[in-house]
């Protein structure tokens, strides 16, 4: 963050000092106080379960609704002091900022392109988004976190509702935007396909006519947003400006292609799992494209790309033979059959019999008999050899697998008698994927069986 004295922030938010005023913030903002920043600010957010306002004794400086121990900057909403103070901070930098959306595969995506930006640019000139921090506090916490020296701002944004893009996008206007996909993932808040499509939009209606929307040819509801923004328009995808053809996977399920733009093609291997990486890194290499990047150079930086993010298709493989793929951060159905066909794609290239350990997906809605049930036909169709279903609201998936006369089929009432289940009944000679949503946390399987195979 750029040093700014508790006086300058509260002129910028509209708040009043509480303490010294002169007292200057050299660190970053950050809302965990279990995670201090030296120097940082503190933003203390009244949630549902805690307040934060109570936890900020040891602070260097607060942004909060009320004073505190610490020299505290007192706003009436500390939320939407933090997006003005970001979005005056971006404005005194000389970032680029490289903005994107989509239904699933935004961190992977995030990842990639942030990976390319530091081999390529140098990473102390590179800041992006960490984790999944993409709301009204993730975004701003993410732009405060640019400097004088940082020439490329990557930053993810989601959504819960049309408008919400939009309104990320005044905090950090981008030069460079991309829309990844309109699936089904939070379906039930948005209430169809076509209302998230209209928000996610929203990410190239904020371009400016110099910039470039970056957009996936292959789904229809994307590419139709060309006509929404004035900014010149790069495709990826299959059929896009920006190729990839010939996907193949290795032992590990990790793909490799050809990425090729016009005339030019060169070769890809990445180094995390799934076949959908592929349609991941040819958005991030179609954002590199349109920041002025050589094809060959992004091709090479992707192929060196390790995975950042954690519980998005980790593979590991334990002591005794056992493959673990951790996909557990968050699931949707699109989300779940990659997962599903990565699982299948490494049991075969290992000649492994296949486990899957699935629980519920969150967010659907309306779609969430209808979602689940789809997840049981696309692993009965993809061959997978076993299903453990884990938890009632999961329920549709084995009820679909045992209509379809598909694989095997264990039901568990939770995550302990899912993992009590694959101890007992897999071992040296299985492929063993986790995946659920967020809520469910079957991270926690994964990390048992790969930590106590007993």
């Amino acid at each position: 963050m750029i040093p700014m004295r508790l006086d300058e922030i509260a002129a910028v938010v509209g708040g009043e000092v509480h303490g010294d005023p002169a007292l200057a913030v050299t660190g970053t903002a950050y809302v965990d106080s279990r995670s201090p920043v030296p120097g940082g600010l503190f933003v203390a957010i009244v949630g549902e379960r805690v307040d934060g306002h109570e936890y900020a004794g040891g602070a260097h400086a607060v942004l909060g609704s009320r004073p505190t121990g610490a020299p505290t900057v007192v706003v009436a909403d500390p939320v939407v002091a933090l997006g003005r103070l970001a979005r005056h901070v971006v404005a005194r930098t000389p970032a680029t900022v490289l903005a994107l959306t989509g239904s699933q595969g935004k961190t992977g995506t995030k990842d990639y392109l942030a990976g390319v930006l530091e081999l390529l640019a140098g990473g102390d000139r590179v800041a992006a988004t960490e984790g999944n921090g993409n709301n009204e506090i993730g975004v701003p916490l993410t732009v405060l976190r640019a400097g004088a020296a940082t020439d490329y701002l990557v930053v993810e944004m989601g959504a819960r509702g049309v408008g919400h893009i939009r309104y990320l996008c005044e905090i950090a206007p981008p030069r460079i935007a991309a829309v990844l996909n309109v699936g089904t993932a939070h379906v039930g808040e948005f209430g169809g396909r076509e209302q998230i499509a209209l928000a996610k939009g929203e990410i190239v209606e904020a371009l400016p006519a110099d910039g470039a929307a970056v957009l996936n040819a292959d789904d229809p509801l994307v590419a139709a947003m060309a006509s929404r923004t004035r900014a010149p328009v790069v495709t990826f995808g299959r059929g896009g400006s920006l190729r990839y053809d010939a996907v193949e996977l290795d032992a590990l399920g990790r793909p490799g292609f050809t990425l090729a733009h016009h005339d030019e093609a060169h070769p890809v291997q990445l180094l995390q799992s799934g076949a959908h990486q592929a349609q991941n890194a040819a958005a991030a290499a179609a954002m590199a494209l349109a920041a002025g990047f050589p094809l060959a150079d992004v091709a090479g930086a992707l192929s060196e790309i390790a995975p950042a993010s954690r519980w998005r298709m980790e593979v590991e493989e334990r002591s005794d033979g056992m493959v673990v793929v951790n996909d557990a951060y968050n699931a949707n159905p699109d989300s779940m059959r990659a997962a599903l066909e990565a699982l299948v794609a490494i049991g075969r290239a290992r000649g492994r019999r296949t486990v899957a350990v699935l629980g519920q997906m969150m967010e659907l809605g309306a779609e969430h008999e209808a979602g689940h049930r789809s997840v049981g036909t696309d692993a009965a169709r993809l061959g997978v050899d076993v299903v453990v279903v884990v938890g009632d609201p999961a329920a549709p998936i084995a009820e679909a697998i045992t209509a379809a006369d598909g694989p095997v089929v264990i039901r568990t009432e939770g995550r302990d008698e899912a993992l009590a289940w694959v101890r007992q009944n897999a071992g040296p000679e299985d492929v063993v994927l986790v995946k659920a949503s967020r809520g469910v946390a079957l991270e926690w399987v994964a990390e048992k069986l790969l930590g106590d195979p007993g």
